[in-house]
């Protein structure tokens, strides 16, 4: 663990010696040569893309999965610049808001929400700039396998104010979060195993994790879907809301827990679609597929009762959505 440790921090002290966008033009190039030796993700990209943009040429896909994994290798550059570059003097240069008017409101209230967001942009900024903006923020984070790693990344974030929550099943901590009118931050768009709520996501159906809806409903709070992407080739970046999702927004719906999980998706999936190429599509986002794909047999009635009662869906996206056809074994 100490050898990983010290060369992550000898690799960030080397990269923040130079010119931030200069570090941001040679990960760029370190993406491309990542896209062309790493054959695995390489290909569980494509299949996504092909999957989630069958209007689009071959040419077309090809380059948004160059762009993702250049995406990617930016966004480690972009953290370890964070704290040199994001501070209480410079946000305002580096950072535009977009449409957060709903969310402010909540903030000065003082009222409880959840803030939830996707692996697009940069994931990691959006609560350290909420931070930096003295919101009051915790964030549910996977504890990381080094220790040393895990705590000085997670210290980086704590020293603005944003506190982090490593163990799952923290009920106690996330539940005071929300009671003493704080906000609690998710990453939502994981895939949540076979026991998870299958709701459309690309026009296939996505295994996602139930705690964030139960903790709305039985809190009563709302459910804040955010972003916080790149704007050009520069340290600088958009941080945006693109739905709120208030209670009375759910408690006239049959399963207002299945509309809950489907709206929040459903904004994340509208960000993507103004950026495809800053989501991480090779991550295994449709790993688990539900019982009836799995042997083969319709959806059960339940399912598209649900899925019907979605106010954005349409017939031709239903159908899709429960017949989506192959997509190929490593999900």
């Amino acid at each position: 663990q100490w050898t990983q440790y010290l060369a992550a921090r000898i690799a960030v002290m080397a990269l923040t010696s130079f010119d931030g966008d200069l570090n941001l033009r040679t990960a760029a190039h370190l993406g491309r040569w990542l896209y062309r030796c790493d054959r695995r993700h390489r290909h569980r990209t494509l299949a996504h893309l092909r999957s989630a943009f069958p209007e689009m040429t071959d040419a077309r896909i090809e380059q948004l999965a160059i762009r993702s994994f250049e995406h990617f290798v930016q966004l480690l550059v972009e953290i370890s610049h964070t704290p040199r570059l994001i501070h209480d003097d410079s946000w305002h240069r580096r950072l535009q808001l977009r449409n957060l008017s709903g969310a402010i409101e909540l903030f000065n209230a003082g009222k409880p929400a959840i803030l939830i967001t996707g692996h697009l942009g940069n994931w990691e900024l959006l609560g350290y700039l909420l931070a930096v903006l003295g919101l009051r923020l915790d964030a549910i984070a996977r504890p990381m396998d080094n220790r040393l790693i895990s705590d000085w990344i997670y210290g980086i974030r704590e020293r603005r104010g944003m506190r982090i929550i490593t163990k799952w099943g923290a009920t106690d901590r996330m539940l005071n979060v929300l009671d003493t009118g704080g906000m609690l931050g998710f990453i939502a768009d994981q895939n949540a195993g076979d026991k998870g709520l299958f709701v459309p996501f690309f026009g296939r159906l996505a295994s996602t994790y139930k705690s964030i809806g139960l903790l709305a409903m039985d809190r009563n709070v709302p459910i804040i879907c955010g972003y916080a992407r790149r704007s050009g080739t520069q340290f600088k970046y958009e941080l945006g809301v693109t739905d709120i999702i208030h209670p009375d927004d759910w408690q006239h719906h049959r399963d207002p827990l299945y509309y809950i999980t489907a709206r929040y998706m459903r904004a994340i999936e509208l960000t993507i679609r103004d950026v495809p190429d800053q989501y991480l599509w090779m991550h295994r986002r449709w790993k688990s597929r539900p019982r009836h794909e799995r042997l083969g047999k319709p959806a059960p009635a339940p399912l598209r009762r649900n899925l019907e009662q979605l106010p954005w869906m349409q017939p031709a996206m239903l159908e899709q959505v429960l017949d989506p056809g192959p997509f190929g074994a490593d999900n």
